[in-house]
């Protein structure tokens, strides 16, 4: 350990010595929303600074069906099948749960103390998939690197956080392990925290950054199918898809039944959704004139752009995408195993940001045409005045260059073996030598 003025004089060696390094960690259990917002995250940090340096550690299957900049890379442990709520299977049939965990965790402490990251991002789970992030935060805690938790701004219902978090030991992870925490919203919507019985010292650490505002990126090779010159069609999205067939359904079954809705529909099923969906919606698009499909498209954001509107859930990263590109949308929220998405459908409705059909309210296929028809007319989420709802990544860089500028914890442990040789071997060099 280095105190005094050898200490001040080796965290100035290594700043230089090297880029700011940024490790994040996203436990990609189920769908995509977790590795594209980690992803958002490190293209703004990236733009924002160039000199800076930064490892995704993800579990997704698709994470290299994405571009990342030259400053960016991806470590992926393998995967799991989320079953329900909380419960989840190897995708390798040949291992246990018990292993796989035991393999994510010691690939992610190990990349962790080679990285020897500044600051280390936690995606929404404070320990990780079972845990799996608990000794790479005990580990990073005693080199200095700043630990943050992002939250997105809405967890669940406050009853069934409370639930979750004790069980998974949340808490007191949260209350000990953590420096800050950020969450990606605004209190006008949701305070993730309000209600599960914080402390103030937890309280203290949050920060509201606002949403994360999506960029258009170039469109890549779309299918000759979807032609996005088309005006004006109201874009479908499920996200990853894996729970998003019923919503596909609806938006079909109003197209069969109302061929004169007048706007045509862009669908989007998401990677994960079952084969057997799949292959049915694709049959039944196929017989209409005005519904075009795709199964994936990594870069949605050129379809969102040319969009007159948008039909989807309520997931975090839609509703960026809904208020970046500032577009009308008729969201159906899921319900189950959590409620996040019905409480930001209802607080962004009763704002005036979006419209909401609930389930039982598009039994009948006419409600959902009546809504897909109106969609280019409805009021645009820019019409309402909210300070600061897309100033998410503005207020995550300026935290980082804080970050970095304060330097590791004063009183931390040495940074790594590695980095007190060359900082030894640097103090031996002549002042004008170079290494």
């Amino acid at each position: 350990m280095c105190s005094g003025r050898a200490g001040s004089e080796r965290q100035e060696y290594l700043m230089k010595a090297r880029p700011p390094r940024v490790l994040i960690y996203s436990h990609d259990t189920y769908g995509l929303g977790h590795l594209r917002r980690c992803r958002v995250i490190a293209q703004a940090l990236v733009a924002h600074r160039p000199d800076i340096s930064i490892l995704i550690v993800a579990g997704s299957p698709v994470v290299g069906s994405f571009s990342f900049p030259p400053q960016v890379d991806f470590i992926r442990v393998p995967g799991v099948v989320k079953l329900g709520a909380d419960t989840y299977a190897p995708s390798n049939p040949g291992l246990s749960l018990e292993d796989l965990t035991e393999i994510r965790s010691a690939i992610i402490r190990s990349t962790a103390e080679i990285f020897d990251p500044d600051i280390f991002i936690v995606d929404k789970e404070p320990l990780g998939m079972r845990g799996e992030v608990e000794a790479t935060l005990h580990h990073l805690k005693t080199t200095g690197a700043r630990l943050v938790l992002g939250l997105r701004d809405i967890m669940d219902e406050p009853s069934r956080l409370i639930e979750e978090w004790t069980r998974k030991e949340a808490f007191g992870a949260v209350e000990n392990h953590y420096d800050d925490i950020w969450i990606y919203g605004l209190p006008e919507i949701c305070d993730p925290l309000a209600d599960i019985g914080v402390s103030d010292a937890v309280r203290r650490k949050a920060t509201f950054t606002g949403y994360l505002q999506r960029a258009d990126e170039p469109s890549g090779a779309l299918p000759d199918r979807i032609r996005i010159g088309e005006r004006p069609y109201v874009l479908v999205t499920t996200g990853g898809g894996g729970d998003g067939a019923q919503l596909v359904d609806w938006v079909l079954r109003a197209y069969e039944t109302d061929p004169s809705i007048g706007v045509r529909a862009k669908i989007v099923l998401g990677p994960f959704m079952e084969t057997g969906y799949q292959t049915d919606f694709q049959r039944r698009a196929a017989r209409l004139d005005s519904v075009d499909l795709i199964t994936f498209a990594a870069s949605i954001e050129p379809l969102i752009e040319r969009a007159a509107g948008m039909v989807a859930m309520g997931g975090y990263n839609t509703f960026c995408e809904i208020l970046s590109f500032d577009k009308p949308a008729v969201v159906v929220p899921r319900r189950q195993p959590r409620l996040e998405q019905y409480i930001r459908a209802s607080q962004a409705q009763e704002l005036g940001l979006i419209a909401m059909l609930l389930d039982d309210e598009i039994a009948n296929p006419g409600a959902m045409a009546d809504a897909i028809r109106a969609l280019p007319g409805q009021a645009r989420p820019r019409s309402v005045a909210v300070d600061g709802i897309l100033d998410g990544l503005k207020t995550i860089c300026e935290l980082a260059d804080g970050y970095i500028a304060a330097g590791r914890h004063s009183g931390s442990a040495s940074r790594g073996a590695s980095d007190g040789d060359e900082w030894a071997l640097a103090r031996t060099l002549p002042k004008t030598g170079t290494a």
